[in-house]
């Protein structure tokens, strides 16, 4: 007898027939309906409704329950159920910024900035599925809000705690979803509430859509206005995400309440640890099937794309109906100098091939500390592998976790702690603090390269690059008494060859639907202040008393609220545009090159970011209204996608509650009408075709493009002539493979279609098996 546990199960049947506007009524009909379903299989309706976390009853139609496995192998075998898939868990992927991209310089609105054209978001709907948030922010006030709170909105703010959040003109919803999390680890939720214990929620929430705040800073750092991208649009928070952990049918709870309440984007920063490998597993995971609805809506959605950088094949969120974002730097700073040794102490420093006979030796690293050293004196230097616990194996202290460390060897010096080892970069720290410490070196490991993030730590530090690390130890190994000095850190701008994208930032090609290019575009992710939580320390860390209302976070977490704030920009600006249209906009518009009119770099190894780390590129606000032509898609391209993809006319009608037919010959998937191009196995040749949309004044487009590296490429007809607003033209690109250029591997290129005012840029992506 095969053995049988309990687990959360989503029993997905579709959608409901009916609209936005039902009844109590309707919903609660569904519910019993739900009931019965679940009843037929257990052997009553009572057992069933005690079994369900959730009956979805607004825009998805289905339940969340409770299940053994035997049973959520009989329900999906129900005629009603499109599937039954498992409530996996998802975690979080965890000012200067709107300046960087030009929609404003020195803090002057630019006049035409998107802002102005947009109305600063006026009245557009972001929502935000996260970790809650704060409401006593400044940037969640309606001080400067005199419209009432649009008629089309359904959502509330319900929270009954004491602790509860209350709604304004501004923060127009809240609402919390934990029944699922609460099955699996109910020491996660800390009260059901929606008020935000942990940062993450409030930061992502202002970066999208707070208002202005001048003044706002960490702790001194960054000082200057905090702006959120559309910072006139209403906000709501749904909190679904809880100490760091994201359950799947909470995740479709705040997906089914957030479309039925009225967004118009929706914000989510989260996703799986790794990418499904199998396209037939795409829609066992919530928020692809819950931004598949908010689409069939209109509902533009913003992903995350992941913190699994460098690698390869490891972006997240990559259905074709949300926007998948990677994260970038912007051109600020916040520098300290490590001063290693004198002529006493110091000879040669291999990496960089100097002598120092009379000199420190000063490299540059980044932090937030707002303690620093005594600036006259030199403290001792130690390993932290040479400074375990007596029985620590070296390689586990190494990496500074939490009680490794000999108070005896750390007492008063300077700890270097090699990045990594799965150990929080802040909980380093705090180890070295506990065990005596003076102060720690973050010290990167060669998969790190140049990466720097800026840590508010609880003691003086500083994070360095591989290559100075390995000029530390060269050093460290070159004298019995090594000797070094950490000054305090500062904040600086106009940093060069900016922007470039995080090393951290997950990378495709994407396994999991390699026909379609993720991310899609890029954007400020790296040491980004907004509004913070005063619950807990900017830095996380049990006993830290330090509070402050702003906090600088770093993650692709950080770079979809701009997104999401820039898509809310564009919908104020061109509301009668389709969610596709919005996206391909961004990307068409974006940058490839930095300050420097370089190619962007890749902050791993240096070299210039390709479309798998940046996808269209850095995302230019101000272009994206006036794109000049758009690859659009209708909810019907997305559901002949899902025929391709092997789903039957049953379950795609299902899935949209409309009538659909999928087609005798699905499209190919390389066919969908996306702003990129990808051919994932190219063998000898290939023919994809895309339609253009004019959403500018009448015009003759011609094309222009970069073939991949050893691949022909032909774009017919390569001119386009537009009369009307609104025309669609049809255009064919055919690539052939050159066999000599074989076994490369994936190989980029470009296409761009230009009226000499607009330049329509499209990544290209070609991989030639044979």
């Amino acid at each position: 007898m095969s053995q049988c546990w309990a687990q959360t199960y989503i029993v997905y049947l579709g959608s409901h027939a009916y609209g936005p506007d039902a009844s109590t009524e309707e919903h609660a009909r569904a519910t019993e309906s739900h009931h019965e379903l679940l009843g037929s299989v257990l052997g009553s309706k009572q057992i069933a409704k005690d079994a369900m976390l959730y009956s979805y009853t607004k825009s998805i139609n289905g339940f969340a329950a409770y299940l053994e496995e035997e049973v959520a192998t009989q329900i999906a075998k129900h005629p009603d159920v499109v599937t039954v898939m498992e409530s996996k868990m998802m975690k979080l992927h965890t000012t200067r910024s709107w300046d960087f991209m030009d929609m404003e310089r020195d803090g002057q609105i630019l006049p035409d900035s998107i802002w102005k054209h947009a109305k600063f978001g006026e009245d557009v709907i972001i929502a935000s599925l996260d970790t809650g948030v704060w409401p006593e922010s400044n940037s969640f006030t309606d001080d400067d809000i005199v419209s009432d709170v649009p008629k089309r909105w359904r959502g509330s703010c319900p929270d009954t705690a004491k602790y509860g959040v209350p709604c304004n003109k501004k923060l127009i919803g809240a609402k919390y979803f934990n029944k699922d999390v609460l099955a699996h680890d109910p020491s996660a939720v800390t009260g059901n509430w929606t008020r935000d214990t942990e940062g993450h929620g409030t930061h992502t929430l202002s970066t999208a859509g707070g208002r202005f705040v001048p003044s706002a800073n960490l702790f001194g750092y960054a000082n200057g206005t905090a702006k959120g991208g559309a910072p006139r649009a209403r906000l709501a928070t749904y909190k679904v995400c809880w100490s760091g952990v994201c359950a799947g049918a909470d995740i479709l709870a705040g997906f089914d309440s957030a479309i039925h309440d009225g967004a118009d984007v929706i914000s989510v920063s989260f996703g799986p640890d790794q990418p499904f490998n199998d396209m037939d597993q795409f829609l066992q995971e919530a928020s692809a099937l819950g931004s598949l609805h908010a689409a069939i809506r209109g509902i533009a959605v913003v992903c995350s794309g992941g913190n699994a950088g460098p690698l390869e094949d490891t972006v997240v969120n990559s259905a074709p109906w949300v926007t998948t974002v990677a994260a970038s730097t912007v051109d600020r700073d916040f520098p300290n100098v490590l001063t290693l040794g004198n002529s006493a102490h110091m000879k040669l420093v291999a990496a960089f091939a100097i002598k120092f006979d009379d000199m420190d030796h000063q490299s540059q690293g980044v932090s937030l500390e707002t303690t620093t050293l005594h600036a006259s004196k030199l403290y001792p230097l130690i390993k932290a592998s040479d400074a375990g616990l007596p029985g620590t194996n070296p390689i586990v202290a190494s990496t500074c976790p939490l009680d490794t460390l000999d108070p005896a060897k750390v007492k008063g010096k300077i700890v270097v702690c090699i990045r990594g080892g799965d150990i929080d970069r802040l909980a380093k720290g705090k180890a070295v603090l506990n065990a005596g410490g003076a102060a720690m070196i973050h010290a990167n490991a060669e998969m790190d390269g140049d990466e720097l993030e800026a840590d508010v730590h609880v003691l003086p530090a500083t994070m360095i690059t591989y290559k100075e690390s390995l000029s530390l130890f060269e050093y460290m190994s070159s004298t019995t008494k090594p000797v070094a000095n950490i000054s305090p850190s500062k904040t600086e701008m106009g940093v060069k060859n900016s922007p470039s994208v995080a090393t951290f930032s997950s990378r495709g090609p994407s396994s999991t639907l390699p026909y379609v290019l993720k991310p899609d575009i890029a954007a400020p992710g790296v040491d980004i202040l907004a509004a913070f939580t005063e619950y807990i320390s900017p830095s996380e860390i049990d006993g830290d008393d330090r509070r402050s209302e702003y906090a600088i976070m770093s993650g692709t977490s950080m770079a979809a609220p701009h997104v999401a704030g820039v898509m809310a920009l564009v919908r104020g600006a061109r509301p009668d545009w389709s969610p596709a249209a919005m996206r391909s906009a961004i990307m068409t518009t974006a940058r490839t090159k930095d300050n420097m009119g370089q190619p962007m770099r890749d902050q791993h190894g240096g070299g210039e970011a390709n479309a798998f780390a940046i996808g269209a590129g850095n995302i230019h606000p101000n272009r994206a209204i006036d794109p000049g032509l758009v690859y659009d898609l209708a909810p019907e391209d997305y559901l002949a996608f899902l025929c391709a993809l092997g789903y039957s006319t049953r379950d795609v009608e299902r899935m949209s509650a409309s009538k659909f037919s999928c087609p005798a010959k699905s499209p190919p998937m390389e066919d969908l009408n996306y702003p990129s191009i990808v051919v994932p196995s190219l063998r000898h040749s290939a023919t994809v075709t895309r339609r253009l949309k004019n959403v500018g004044p009448p015009g003759t487009y011609r094309a222009t493009w970069r073939a991949p590296f050893g691949i022909e490429m032909a774009v017919v007809p390569a001119t386009l002539e537009f009369k009307t607003a609104g025309e669609v033209k049809e255009f064919k690109v055919t690539f052939k493979s050159d066999k000599d250029k074989l076994g490369r591997g994936y190989v980029f290129g470009r296409l761009i279609w230009s009226d000499g005012t607009h330049h329509v840029r499209s990544p290209v992506v070609v991989n030639a098996l044979d």
